[in-house]
């Protein structure tokens, strides 16, 4: 069965430019020119990934993003024409797993859908315990829940994903393009920074903890690892 993508975005020739290519690659494309359309349309076809543009009228893409992470892990590629890292960790905080600056190639964008819709992520973290423990951290895989101190984290999925496969293996270093193949499941090359971003999410909850934990430690040069008293 083609999987379904939702594109939402209000620029009608963005849609069906995007459509174009991700008909080619044989998906099944809905289309919503708004934030309202848009979650109605998530809400009732439960498409396989989303395409979201930030800037929408009325409801917009942050906002949509915020209400589907309270009801749903599907993946979201987030639309953005705005360029600073804030804006960035934003989008990426509230749990979208990309995003793409426009203006942008089209064939960027379904190379980013089928790399994503590639990935397996779950089967990944299903090997082994169910349930990890390291120093004050905790992870349930079976329950999708992280603790720190016995007080539940609020990670994002793609964050969730990313502190199991650094809980499944403490002090061994993982480079970027390891972290992007086992948590994005991305299989070429370009888009190994997108992780500095999730990372810095991730360390920013964890310290931001009582005890200003530091388990994230930044090997120069080789990558990240699991590790008490992480500088």
């Amino acid at each position: 069965m083609s999987k379904r993508i939702l594109i939402v975005d209000d620029d009608a020739k963005t849609v069906e430019l995007v459509k174009l290519y991700l008909n080619r690659d044989g998906y099944k494309v809905l289309t919503a020119y708004d934030g309202t359309e848009a979650l109605r349309l998530a809400r009732e076809s439960h498409p396989d990934l989303i395409v979201l543009d930030l800037m929408l009228p009325g409801l917009s893409g942050l906002e949509v993003c915020r209400t589907l992470r309270g009801e749903s892990d599907v993946p979201i590629i987030m639309l953005t024409a705005r360029t600073t890292e804030a804006d960035k960790l934003t989008g990426l905080d509230l749990g979208a797993d990309d995003y793409v600056t426009k203006p942008f190639s089209p064939r960027e964008l379904a190379a980013r859908v089928r790399a994503v819709l590639r990935r397996l992520p779950d089967e990944t973290l299903q090997r082994g315990p169910l349930e990890v423990k390291y120093g004050e951290l905790s992870l349930n895989f079976v329950k999708h829940e992280a603790s720190l101190d016995g007080k539940p984290l609020n990670l994002t999925p793609v964050e969730f994903k990313l502190l199991g496969v650094l809980v499944r293996e403490p002090e061994r270093v993982f480079s970027r393009a390891q972290l992007v193949e086992k948590v994005l499941g991305y299989d070429f090359d370009g888009f190994d920074r997108t992780i500095d971003v999730h990372i810095l999410n991730l360390r920013r909850k964890l310290e931001a903890a009582p005890g200003n934990h530091k388990y994230i430690k930044t090997v120069y040069g080789a990558g990240y690892k699991l590790a008490h008293g992480a500088a």
